[in-house]
């Protein structure tokens, strides 16, 4: 998958987040929910990325299983991955990533807030 792949499954699997909003600056597209941004695309010199929340944990793992997934860019390192296309990332993976990355968000939020139960959606029974 590279660069432009990546962003665009991306881009789609928001469309089906409830509450996501996509907000544009120039170079950069932010995908908020409940005012709180959960991804970012961009292009760093010469390749589109998506920067996404990760739990800090799995994002050390991700990091080291994936040599296309880096600290995140501009981002607090521990607390936000790149992801970057290339052999080692799929499609099932990006969606999987967004996904995840909604939910930490979303279960920041006041309860009231939040569009969806943070624990239980889009997990896999």
């Amino acid at each position: 998958m590279d660069g432009q792949e990546l962003q665009k499954t991306a881009g789609e699997c928001t469309v089906e987040l409830p509450g996501a909003d996509l907000e544009q600056r120039p170079d950069w597209d932010l995908y908020k929910v409940g005012g709180k941004v959960f991804m970012l695309m961009t292009d760093m010199p010469g390749h589109p990325v998506v920067i996404l929340k990760a739990d800090p944990d799995d994002a050390a793992a991700l990091r080291e299983q994936h040599t296309d997934i880096t600290p995140g860019y501009h981002m607090n390192k521990r607390h936000w991955i790149t992801v970057e296309g290339g052999g080692t990332v799929d499609e099932e993976l990006v969606k999987e990533l967004v996904t995840d990355s909604y939910r930490l968000v979303v279960g920041g939020l006041p309860r009231a807030e939040q569009p969806v139960d943070p624990h239980a959606y889009g997990r896999r029974t």
